[in-house]
């Protein structure tokens, strides 16, 4: 008994001449499998990249090729399983193609070494490069074109081998239900790292956007709130008169309402409340209008307290902390901002009062500014005052805890790449600061030197 594993293969090779006429047809084969491995593959990509105005597009051209382009996307699981099947089945033709004709022009004697090299060097680079990499990068620039013109073959082939390609999806379904149970476990660095490499067609601010979302479940209340320093409040002692004039000049819609202290919050004046009372006297009981306040703590996640907004119907709710006291005020309008951006209506400055840009590397900042909206400001991680900042959420404060005291007017405060110049300070808290940026940490040695 023969111990060889291919006998009757190598016998066929060798009864096989090496013609001219031979090699010539066998060369035309390889070149079509080489161009419709390149095509398929290239449908891969233009398929799927198609975006809804593309689909949009192929909807308003309404012809034939359209309208089945449009069929092949509705099912993108069976549209994938065919093309692959198809892709392989090219790809292992082009393969055992190549080994009959090195085999027949060789021979099988040297058939080992001759066919490992073709194989591994000549066919993988013709696939590869010819077959994925040229149709893709072809493909991805004119996906509607492209797909429009392979619609009526993949269509057929889709058809041809619907078994094969429902066994493949019953399997990947099994599989993926598996997965689906274990769950996917994604963290908000990796959904950062993901939204950076997506396509160049997403815009800065769809990018910004989608970054609001993704960190939007991470914020706590503390972080997004204004502080109690910056409420608007009224006492509720306050005479009617005394009480318009304040609002007047507020031009808030809600105004919280305390008695003694801001630590005593009451509840929560609607100014629209008041339309049918604005011609009473100074005795008017406006007190009789104060709705029902809400409460929440300050480790509150910013996500939870959205759903609890649309749930009891409310636009603010007071900030507490762990003894009871205000800390701050925070409303629907900060939360919606934390994803699309600042929010400014006719009674906000056109100027950002907390920010202003000076050069590419120097900016002032209100020491009030929370450090979330100072990171967001000059695009910064979010984390990395972690290690210095303690229980502080504002730019006062971190220096504050960098600094271990008040510092004086004209200071300087160096931590990392950032230079923190004290503009304006008061007997209590730090009130403007200029930060300067170094462009590498290495810098600062330099920095200091030239300022000494």
């Amino acid at each position: 008994m023969d111990d060889d594993p291919y006998p009757s293969i190598l016998l066929l090779a060798e009864a096989l001449q090496a013609s001219a006429g031979y090699i010539v047809i066998n060369s035309f084969i390889f070149i079509l499998l080489l161009i419709f491995s390149a095509l398929v593959s290239g449908s891969e990509v233009a398929f799927f990249s198609l975006s809804h105005d593309d689909l949009n597009q192929l909807n308003e051209e309404n012809d034939g090729q359209s309208q089945k382009v449009i069929q092949l996307v509705e099912t993108p699981q069976k549209l994938l399983s065919t093309i692959l099947i198809l892709n392989n089945l090219i790809n292992i033709g082009i393969v055992m193609l190549t080994t009959f004709i090195t085999w027949s022009i060789m021979g099988t004697s040297v058939a080992s070494a001759v066919v490992i090299f073709v194989q591994t060097v000549g066919v993988t680079f013709a696939i590869v490069f010819f077959g994925e990499i040229v149709p893709k990068v072809y493909a991805n620039k004119a996906r509607i074109p492209f797909s429009k013109a392979m619609a009526s073959t993949i269509g057929f082939f889709s058809t041809l081998l619907k078994p094969l390609s429902v066994t493949l999806m019953a399997l990947s379904n099994v599989i993926e239900n598996r997965i689906e149970k274990k769950g996917y476990t994604l963290s908000v660095d990796e959904l950062h790292k993901a939204l950076e490499i997506t396509s160049q067609d997403t815009t800065t601010e769809e990018k910004d956007f989608l970054k609001g979302i993704v960190n939007f479940s991470t914020l706590s209340v503390r972080q997004v709130m204004q502080s109690r320093m910056d409420i608007t409040a009224v006492d509720v002692d306050m005479d009617f008169h005394e009480l318009m004039d304040k609002i007047n000049k507020s031009g808030y819609s809600r105004i919280p309402v305390y008695k003694d202290t801001i630590d005593n919050i009451q509840g929560i004046l609607y100014i629209k409340d008041l339309l049918n009372f604005i011609e009473k006297d100074e005795h008017f009981k406006w007190q009789e209008l104060i709705r029902k306040g809400m409460f929440v703590p300050e480790n509150k996640k910013v996500d939870t307290l959205l759903k609890d907004f649309q749930k009891k119907r409310v636009h603010m709710a007071i900030v507490v902390d762990e003894y009871g006291g205000t800390s701050g005020l925070v409303t629907l309008e900060d939360l919606i901002e934390e994803i699309i951006g600042e929010i400014n209506d006719e009674f906000d400055d056109k100027d950002d009062i907390f920010f202003q840009q000076l050069d590419e590397n120097t900016f002032v900042f209100e020491g009030k500014i929370s450090l979330h909206d100072f990171c967001k400001k000059l695009d910064l991680d979010a984390q990395i005052f972690d290690e210095v900042k303690g229980d502080s959420e504002s730019l006062g404060g971190l220096l504050l805890e960098i600094n271990s005291k008040l510092p004086k007017g004209g200071a300087k405060i160096k931590y990392d790449r950032f230079v923190f110049t004290i503009m304006a300070v008061d007997t209590k808290r730090i009130k403007k600061v200029k930060v300067h940026i170094l462009p590498q940490k290495e810098e600062i040695d330099n920095y200091n030197s030239h300022e000494d």
